[in-house]
């Protein structure tokens, strides 16, 4: 079992022990998604970025991450696989030589 995949399993074991599958739809898993990275932002709200509580910047991080996997799980969605895909198409979009030291998006390149 990779890391990946342990993590899924402990997710989903916790879940499962508390009967909170049913509240895991994919729409409220998006929803929680977004909640939970509004919360990750909180962090750095009004202040310079080093002085976040990075304590509190894992945990929300954590949760972000954790209703991520549990998304990709319900649509049986190999994690592993689509972040290597978005990083290929990532990498024809934004070619090194035209796309180094800059942050213009793709099409203002």
């Amino acid at each position: 079992m990779n890391d990946l995949e342990e993590i899924t399993k402990a997710l989903i074991q916790f879940r499962n022990e508390r009967d909170w599958e049913q509240f895991h739809n994919p729409k409220d898993l998006s929803l929680a998604i977004s909640i939970e990275a509004g919360e990750l932002l909180e962090q750095f709200l009004w202040k310079d970025p080093a002085e976040a509580n990075t304590e509190k910047i894992k945990e929300e991080l954590a949760d972000v991450f954790a209703f991520a996997f549990l998304l990709a799980d319900k649509y049986d969605i190999n994690i592993k696989e689509i972040i290597l895909d978005k990083i290929r198409k990532n990498a024809e979009k934004y070619p090194i030589d035209k796309a180094k030291g800059t942050a213009k998006k793709y099409n203002e390149l």
